[in-house]
This record gives structure tokens, sequence and C-alpha cells, in this order.
């Protein structure tokens, strides 16, 4: 059995050969090539090639820079993803993230973990996370191997998630807990006592179209 079938089954696995350094590699210069980018159009338009070639196909992504991963081909992005500053993906195993999610500053996902006794803790197992659609995740949150998050959830800020989350709830803290389901407040509610004003939003959208 290969090293890469042994991650892709959850056993323990070592990453010092079948190419994996070299692709580590090659993955870390990508990264920093990403990372030196500039916010004029052409920065943004070496971005959008450079995402290619780290998660292996076309995506609508928005990445803010600094944006750290190991491979890079192994996060499976979503189209119209936001992603904030200084986030963090683990992707030795595979991370699958749906469209419209979006990230606050400092996330870190995290697919690899070690065998409590030092004897082996060099070694290491990987279990796949998975993010739905629409999935909004709060600054400063931590996601733990095999977390699985449904469609539309919200995770607080400064949690660290280690177990599944069900689809359109509030959950937060640490360990990160459902606070609530979605209710029919937050369909006439965004903040507070703060009304959804629908003609609101759309003159304002209107705006925006004339002044870019």
């Amino acid at each position: 059995m290969t090293m890469k079938e042994r991650i892709a089954d959850g056993m323990l696995f070592s990453d010092n050969c079948e190419g994996m350094p070299r692709e580590r590699a090659q993955a870390k210069s990508r990264m920093r090539a990403y990372n030196r980018t500039g916010s004029s159009k052409l920065g943004l338009l070496h971005r959008y090639l450079l995402m290619k070639r780290i998660f292996g196909k076309k995506t609508l992504a928005w990445i803010e820079p600094p944006f750290y991963f190991c491979y890079g081909r192994h996060i499976k992005m979503g189209d119209y993803v936001y992603v904030n500053v200084n986030c963090s993906f683990i992707d030795d195993g595979e991370i699958e993230i749906g469209d419209r999610c979006e990230f606050g500053p400092g996330v870190s996902i995290a697919t690899v973990s070690h065998p409590v006794i030092p004897k082996h803790r060099a070694l290491m197992y990987c279990d796949k996370v998975t993010l739905g659609e629409n999935v909004w995740v709060g600054a400063n949150v931590t996601i733990l191997p095999g977390v699985s998050i449904g469609d539309n959830s919200i995770i607080g800020a400064g949690s660290v998630v280690t177990k599944a989350v069900p689809a359109n709830v509030i959950a937060f803290g640490n360990p990160c807990c459902v606070y609530r389901e979605f209710n029919e407040a937050d369909m006439k509610y965004y903040h507070g006592n703060r009304l959804i004003d629908e003609a609101d939003i759309e003159a304002m959208k209107r705006w925006e179209k004339e002044h870019k």
C-alpha cells in the first residue's frame, strides 16, 4: 500500500517519500508568489492565474494574502468563496469548501494529526474536513480533522470546532457547540433590532453599480 493510499484511508503515514517533499516545496513556491501579489489590476490577474496552479482548477474565490497551505491541490475550493488575511489550511488531507463560504482573518483548518504516544508522534494520519455552501467562519476559528459543517451555518469567532456542526445553525465556543437554529427573527433583523429593508438594499445595489 502506498503512502498516498494510506493517507486516503486514514492510516498512519510518513510524508517523506513518493515525491511529497517535492510537491510541498513546489506548493510553497506558489504560496510565496501568491503572497507577494499586489492589488493592482496586474497583481489581481496574477493571483487568479496562481490560484489555478495552486488548486489545480479555475476558481472564482477571493483570497486575501497572506494565505498559507501545505499542498494546495488537496483543497477543493468552491466559487465565490472569500478568505480573509492570515488563514492557514493544512491540507495534508482533503479540504472541501462549498460555494459562497466566508472566512474571517486567522482561520485555521487542520486535516492532519499525530498519535498521542511520543514514540510514534512523528507519524501522521488525516481526516477530511468538509464545509457546505454559504458557511460563515468567524475570525480566529480553528477547525480540527474530520469536522464537517452543514450548509449556511455560522461559526462564532475564536471557536475550536472538534465535531460536526449541522446545517442552518449558529455555533461557537471551545469546544464549539450549537447555540441555536436560524429562526424567523433572522429573516427580519440583521443585528439586534435593526430591520432588513429589502427596498433599501436594492437601492444600495443600484448606487453601487452607478458609482463604480
